[in-house]
């Protein structure tokens, strides 16, 4: 894949939401003589035209962000990583352990006095994480945390386990940077776009109106949601970063690939099905398998104290350089 460069991206994009939101409601004003559909037309005409309200105010201030993401010094702001966690292989216990790596990081973020912001959720049973998006935002927030992508894996005994067997599960972590508007073009019209009702658990506290938004990438087949803001506009605005940063991973990934390097050997390149790290809970041991690294207080890393492995993932890669 071949991504082209271009700062009017959000501008089309825009755009071409906006007229598609004009075709729906021309669809549903020809419902309003109908008795039985008019009131039903007539809801979906007033919420088609707030998220038009909404897009229009957006596609004026478009240039504006355009100009403020130049004062970055590079393509990425090292100051800023998206973390996706999602529970893999291991059922229910899986689940859990994800929700485990959900607070892991959220703590190392607290204590580093970084500010948090939750993009997307989608949950199982009570503490089951099926997965999470969260945006961490403070200095070198993606310096640090760009080694902890790939498979985590967790060894020990389910709490539902009555004969004491341990059991292994995995959750894989992604780390995405946030990448300039303007080095990453992405044409309108390789996208898919939905707004949706998002609700709260149990179904509950459904939304009236359509804030939440999934957007597939065509050529690629990437599917970005977000839905935790109450604005359509900043929940769109969030699924684009989030979309921009998976294709810049992507081309990254494949420049790798192609030239290879000492320090992506070492620390590896953020492979989701790579497994970079054990948790051994019987031995109160975590293990990350790139650098044959062991720490022995495990319940004290996953409360957040992550400082020890990530300086020495840091440690590890400046050598290799």
């Amino acid at each position: 894949m071949t991504i082209e460069w271009h700062n009017k991206n959000m501008e089309d994009y825009l755009q071409q939401q906006i007229n598609e939101i004009d075709r729906k409601i021309a669809e549903n004003q020809t419902l309003l003589s109908d008795p039985e559909l008019k009131d039903l037309a007539q809801a979906e005409i007033s919420d088609l035209e707030n998220q038009k309200e909404q897009l229009i105010d957006s596609a004026a201030t478009t240039s504006d962000s355009i100009d403020s993401s130049d004062s970055f010094d590079s393509e990425i702001n090292p100051n800023v990583a998206v973390l996706e966690i999602r529970s893999a292989a291991g059922g229910d216990e899986a689940g859990l352990f994800a929700g485990d790596l959900l607070r892991m990081y959220t703590r190392f973020a607290e204590s580093k006095g970084w500010k948090l912001e939750e993009l997307d959720r989608s949950e199982g049973g009570l503490g089951q994480i099926k997965s999470v998006t969260i945006k961490i935002r403070g200095k070198d927030a993606f310096k640090l945390l760009e080694f902890e992508g790939g498979v985590h894996r967790v060894q020990r005994v389910p709490k539902t386990e009555s004969s004491g067997r341990i059991h292994t599960s995995t959750a894989t972590v992604a780390v995405l940077p946030e990448v300039k508007e303007a080095e990453v073009y992405i044409n309108p019209a390789d996208l898919e776009f939905e707004a949706y009702r998002s609700g709260g658990a149990g179904g509950q506290n459904v939304n009236k109106v359509s804030t939440a938004v999934r957007i597939k990438h065509i050529p690629t087949g990437i599917v970005v949601t977000c839905q935790t803001e109450r604005s359509q506009l900043q929940n769109r605005e969030n699924a684009m970063n989030l979309l921009r940063a998976k294709l810049w991973e992507q081309e990254q990934s494949e420049k790798l690939k192609a030239i290879g390097g000492a320090r992506a050997a070492m620390v590896g390149a953020g492979d989701r099905s790579e497994k970079i790290r054990t948790y051994n809970f019987p031995q109160s041991r975590i293990t990350d398998h790139r650098i044959g690294k062991s720490w022995h207080n495990l319940d004290t890393i996953l409360n957040g104290d992550l400082s020890p492995v990530v300086n020495a993932l840091q440690e590890a890669a400046n050598e290799e350089e």
